[in-house]
């Protein structure tokens, strides 16, 4: 579709899709402003897959991992934080339970082969921990119309936010079973679709023929992160990394600190009582200023105080925007300044996201 492609994490990964549907023209802006206000498709299927399988499986993982699976159960997914022992992050994370002995992980492209490592060096006998990156795609449809969209495809679904099914689509059963969950990266209403790998270019096709019905856009890597960034979305090795802890990235309403443990609790805790050197800060530019990760962050007395770890132009504020880690005497309602290729721009520090959310 006459994509423009760039690496992403050792993938070539679409950046945008200038041609659009059917003629119309997208773009990142055009791409973005659909999945906000209709509806886009994005392959995404370069994210990781795990499966963990066997008697105890679930309790195994919620030992790895930093939020707590037994508050959801089969049918239920949950975002999760892959730390080492230090408590840095190796890998955010969706979980799916299908069933207690059979565990769904969908780490980030890059990580996948770490987290899956990591989980077979400590895995006890009898769980199997299988790297099954090229066995699934996925396929996600974000936007306030994308479930009418699944709907003209034969789907009427009415699952929750942070929940999954098995689906064969009305419109094409020789597909076969697909998953599909109320999950995404936009800050929208809408699904991801996994469908067998072998079976994706022809959901793919599907799915854009469906999206033209409702002037859609297929879209690339640029949307999805500006529509992240407004959202205040973590990227791993933005966010979160393994220099960059939870406590850090303001993350710990997906730490349960009162599990009896998980991989980098002593670590992460400690860090919890004695308070994070820095911390995660929104920033909003109040002129043209468009910053991006590394720029430095000043007070108002000139001195530095951080570091932008993302920033963009937000499509939607038409103003700069940023995800920048700060010193903790930075607070939301302060002014501070970032330095944009020598020029210093002022902003204010706010609370995320920058627009509201419509996930549920």
């Amino acid at each position: 579709m006459s994509a423009k492609l760039a690496d992403f994490g050792g993938w070539d990964m679409p950046i945008e899709y200038p041609k659009g549907v059917n003629g119309v023209a997208g773009g990142t802006l055009a791409e973005h402003a659909a999945v906000r206000e209709r509806v886009g498709i994005f392959d995404v299927s370069h994210l990781g897959k795990i499966s963990v399988k066997g008697l105890g499986a679930k309790e195994f993982v919620n030992t790895m991992v930093t939020n707590d699976l037994n508050r959801i159960s089969a049918g239920s997914a949950q975002y999760n934080l892959f730390c080492n022992d230090d408590g840095g992050v190796i890998d955010d994370l969706i979980i799916y339970e299908f069933a207690p002995d059979d565990i769904f992980i969908i780490p980030n492209a890059s990580n996948c082969a770490q987290v899956a490592s990591d989980l077979s060096a400590h895995a006890p006998a009898g769980i199997e921990i299988k790297n099954i990156h090229e066995s699934f795609a996925v396929l996600a449809i974000q936007g306030p119309d994308s479930g009418k969209a699944l709907s003209a495809m034969g789907l009427d679904l009415n699952l929750e936010y942070m929940s999954f099914t098995k689906v064969t689509l009305p419109v094409a059963p020789e597909i076969g079973e697909v998953i599909i969950c109320r999950t995404g990266y936009s800050g929208e209403f809408g699904y991801e679709l996994l469908p067998q790998w072998n079976q994706a270019e022809s959901l793919w096709k599907i799915l854009v023929n469906e999206i033209a019905k409702f002037d859609g856009r297929v879209c690339g890597l640029g949307a999805r992160d500006t529509l992240r960034t407004e959202m205040g979305y973590p990227l791993h090795g933005h966010e979160l990394s393994t220099d960059i802890t939870p406590v850090q990235a303001s993350a710990n309403w997906a730490v349960v600190f009162s599990k009896s443990e998980f991989r980098g609790k002593s670590a992460l805790e400690g860090e919890k009582a004695s308070g994070p050197k820095r911390v995660l800060r929104a920033l909003k530019c109040s002129d043209r200023g468009i910053p991006r990760a590394g720029m430095n962050v000043f007070n108002l007395e000139g001195q530095v105080v951080g570091e932008v770890t993302s920033g963009t132009f937000s499509p939607t504020l038409k103003i700069g925007i940023a995800l920048a880690l700060v010193k903790p005497e930075i607070k939301i309602g302060n002014d501070v300044q970032i330095d944009v290729r020598g020029r210093m721009s002022s902003a204010s520090v706010v609370s995320a996201p920058f627009v509201e959310s419509h996930v549920r």
